[in-house]
């Protein structure tokens, strides 16, 4: 038996790995085509633009359950996408991430916040998915 397993062996698996990598790499790509001073909207039309182009299923605006809570995107079904475009997070951005997570039913959420100098998203698993 090996001494030093692969880091990878207890590291649990990512949820949705290819699309989550996918989205990301699109809001990678709208950071650097309009900076960190942009509006949101503005973020989400070209954010919008790459899915069309992808041919990947989403919604956008997306009311989560009765609650009147509008989540930005829900990408196939699958990831919350929150952006954010302010000096920086605060524990009520997470909250607002979580609660969407919680009503939609959905594990995971992407957190992005396109106001900072290099881009960090976040990946929020739903509470009680862990």
């Amino acid at each position: 038996m090996d001494a030093n397993p692969p880091m990878t062996a207890n590291k649990p698996d990512l949820l949705h790995p290819e699309l989550s990598y996918t989205v990301v790499g699109h809001c990678f790509n709208t950071h650097n085509e309009l900076g960190r001073y942009a509006r949101e909207k503005q973020y989400a039309d070209h954010i919008e633009s790459q899915l069309i182009h992808d041919g990947i299923l989403y919604e956008r605006e997306q009311a989560i359950g009765d609650s009147g809570n509008i989540a930005d995107f829900v990408i196939a079904d699958t990831i919350v996408l929150e952006l954010k475009a302010v000096r920086a997070l605060t524990k009520e951005h997470y909250r607002q991430l979580q609660n969407y997570l919680q009503q939609s039913g959905l594990a995971l959420g992407l957190l992005v916040n396109f106001r900072e100098q290099y881009l960090k998203p976040r990946r929020i698993l739903r509470a009680n998915h862990l």
